[in-house]
């Protein structure tokens, strides 16, 4: 089962929840139970077409994957998702 890390910015939509195991096969069916579980997330993860947005980025391992173009990529027991969202900041 896949494992799907979850940022802290995005923590409150998850009840503090740290990771999502999921049983799904594909990144876009771990992102969708991800959802599916937190229904609170999607508007903080995805855009009006239901896409990752454009500012999140997405890791299987130390891989950078866009998932627009890699949903159906497979994944399994091993695999580790992280989302990463952008941090803006400046003086």
């Amino acid at each position: 089962m896949a494992k799907i890390y979850i940022p802290t910015p995005l923590r409150k939509f998850t009840n503090q929840n740290r990771e999502l195991i999921t049983g799904q096969q594909t990144l876009e069916g771990a992102i969708a139970q991800l959802v599916e579980e937190y229904p609170d997330i999607k508007k903080n993860l995805l855009d009006e077409n239901g896409e990752i947005r454009s500012y999140i980025k997405v890791y299987i391992g130390d891989e950078e994957v866009d998932p627009r173009k890699n949903g159906a990529i497979k994944v399994d027991e091993k695999t580790e998702i992280s989302i990463v969202p952008a941090i803006a900041g400046g003086l």
